[in-house]
């Protein structure tokens, strides 16, 4: 007795190498402009949830027009931490001249960054400050910045880099450490890649 297997279904026609290749495209522009929207809407979510610190008045190569508060909370202290990381493909050295600091909200305060190129060659750097936590990036108002402007070192130059600022009094109360931590870029990368 022999059984019978019924017949497979017909498999469904492959599709053109036009539509495929059209396809791929379709696929190859949504990513490019899915990329190319996540800077801002990243920055978007930022501002709205407080992640990664980004205070205000920071502006890539612009300048905070900041006004002082009038009062200090004479009442409290908070601790500010700094740090620095030099990121992959900037052959610099950086370090904080001050490490930490205690303050009272709305006192004015400056400290400095010790920045070192130690190639051969000029480099143009950024500087992306990030504030942890980040509840307190809003209360962190910078007034002067090394971050707001492209730093250019000549081969081995070392270059003291001020930071101005003050710890708004609005404050919450319950935010007595803060960090102030920042990415040094080096912002001719993309462009030697691209040649």
């Amino acid at each position: 007795m022999t059984v019978e297997t019924p017949p497979l279904p017909p498999s469904p026609a492959s599709p053109s190498p036009r539509r495929l290749v059209v396809r791929l495209l379709l696929v190859v522009a949504a990513s490019f402009a899915f990329g190319w929207a996540m800077v801002p809407f990243y920055d978007v979510l930022c501002k709205v949830t407080g992640l990664n610190g980004k205070t205000p008045g920071f502006q890539a190569g612009g300048v905070a027009a900041a006004e002082p508060p009038s009062a200090i909370d004479w009442t409290r202290t908070v601790t500010v931490e700094f740090t620095g990381t030099i990121m992959p493909g900037l052959p610099w050295d950086m370090r904080p001249l001050t490490t930490s600091l205690d303050l009272h909200p709305g006192e004015l305060q400056q400290v400095k960054y010790l920045v070192r190129n130690t190639s051969d060659r000029p480099i143009v750097g950024q500087a992306i400050p990030s504030v942890s936590p980040g509840q307190a990036a809003q209360y962190f108002h910078k007034l002067d910045c090394f971050c707001f402007r492209q730093q250019t070192l000549a081969p081995g130059e070392s270059r003291e880099m001020p930071l101005t600022f003050i710890i708004k009094p609005e404050i919450d109360r319950d935010i007595r450490q803060i960090t102030l931590s920042y990415a040094f870029y080096n912002t001719e990368e993309p462009r030697r890649e691209a040649r």
